[in-house]
C-alpha cells in the first residue's frame, strides 16, 4: 500500500511550488533548506514520481507537479478551513446547544436566554425539547439533550448532577369571580373549600403538591386531573374547580379569566436548576449558554 501523504508535505510542496525556489521556500516555511529538500524528496519517494526539475538557477514543476498542484491547494485549503472550523468550536463560536425543558422554564427563560446568545454566537444551533421532567432527564441521559432545565433529580438518577438555577413559588388559581379572588393571600386548606383539579401523575407540580396536602394534613381527592396545563387552567377559568401551580407556568395558560393568589402557611417554592451529566464533557458553547441563563437569573443558587 502506498504511504499516505502529510498536510504538512503538501504545504512544503505549495511552497517550492509557489517560490520556485527552495531557499525562498525554506525562509517563508522557517525551515532550513536541507530539512525542505529531504520533505520534497520523501513526498517523490511515496508517489514514485518527480515534482520538480532543479537547476542552479530555477526549479520547475513537472508534468506530475502540475496535476499535483491544484490537489494540493484544495486539501491544504480544506484543511485549514476545518482547522478554523475546529478553533471556532473549540472557543464556543459554532457547534450546537440542545436543550430538554419543563415547557413552563422553556416559555419563561429559554426565549430571552436565545436572543441575548444568537447576539455573541450566531453560528451556534440551538435545540429546543419542551418536555415534562422524566422525558427532559431521559433526553439528558441518553445524550440527545446537552442539559436539562427541570427540579433537582430523585435520589437514584445516579450520574446526574444538578446546580439550582432559581426558586419559583406556587401560587391558588381560581376564576375571576371566585370569592377567593379577592384575597390578597390563601392558605392551603382553602383548596379544600373547592372542587381540586391537579396536575397529572408523575409531574413535577403533582409530586410538589401532594408532598405538600400530605405534610399539612389536607386529604383531598383531586375532582380532575390533567398533565395539560392549559387544560387546567381552562377548567378552572370555567368555573370547575382550583388549584395551585408554580407561578412560572401561567405562561402556559390563558389568566385572562383567572385570579391569581400567592400562597402561605407555608409558602411553597419550587426549586429549577441546571442538570447535567457527570461523565459528559461540556461544549464551551453549551457552558457558556448555561452562563447565561445564570446570568439573567443573577445568579440564583
Amino acid at each position: 500500500m502506498r504511504a499516505r501523504l502529510t498536510v504538512h508535505e503538501l504545504e512544503a510542496f505549495l511552497h517550492v511550488a509557489d517560490a520556485r525556489n527552495f531557499r525562498i521556500a525554506s525562509e517563508r516555511l522557517h525551515v532550513s533548506q536541507p530539512a525542505l529538500t529531504r520533505t520534497v524528496k520523501t513526498m517523490e519517494g511515496k508517489l514514485d514520481v518527480r515534482l520538480f526539475d532543479r537547476n542552479t538557477r530555477r526549479v520547475d514543476l513537472t508534468s506530475a507537479g502540475q496535476e499535483l498542484l491544484p490537489i494540493a491547494r484544495r486539501i491544504v485549503s480544506e484543511f485549514d478551513s476545518s482547522l478554523s472550523d475546529l478553533s471556532e468550536f473549540v472557543a464556543g463560536q459554532r457547534g450546537s446547544v440542545t436543550i430538554a425543558s419543563l415547557p413552563s422554564v422553556a416559555a419563561a427563560l429559554l426565549p430571552h436566554a436565545i436572543a441575548e446568545y444568537e447576539q455573541s454566537h450566531p453560528h451556534v444551533v440551538i435545540g429546543l425539547h419542551s418536555l415534562p421532567a422524566e422525558r427532559s432527564l431521559a433526553l439528558l441521559i441518553d445524550g440527545t439533550a446537552d442539559f436539562a432545565l427541570s427540579s433537582p433529580p430523585s435520589h437514584d438518577a445516579a450520574g446526574i448532577d444538578y446546580q439550582p438555577l432559581l426558586r419559583d413559588e406556587f401560587v391558588l388559581i381560581c376564576g375571576k369571580r371566585d370569592p377567593l379572588a379577592r384575597s390578597k393571600k390563601a392558605r392551603w386548606s382553602r383548596l379544600t373549600e373547592r372542587p381540586f383539579l391537579a396536575s397529572g401523575e408523575g409531574t413535577s407540580v403533582r409530586r410538589i403538591t401532594d408532598r405538600v396536602l400530605a405534610e399539612t394534613g389536607q386529604a383531598i381527592v383531586p375532582r380532575y386531573e390533567s398533565s395539560s396545563l392549559a387544560l387546567i387552567g381552562a377548567m378552572v377559568a370555567a368555573g370547575l374547580g382550583i388549584t395551585a401551580i408554580p407561578r412560572m407556568t401561567l405562561r402556559l395558560l390563558d389568566a385572562s379569566e383567572l385570579a391569581v393568589v400567592p400562597m402561605e402557611a407555608p409558602p411553597v417554592y419550587r426549586e429549577l436548576g441546571v442538570l447535567t451529566r457527570k461523565d459528559r464533557f461540556l461544549s464551551a458553547a453549551v457552558t457558556r449558554f448555561i452562563d447565561v441563563l445564570r446570568r439573567q437569573q443573577g445568579g440564583v443558587a
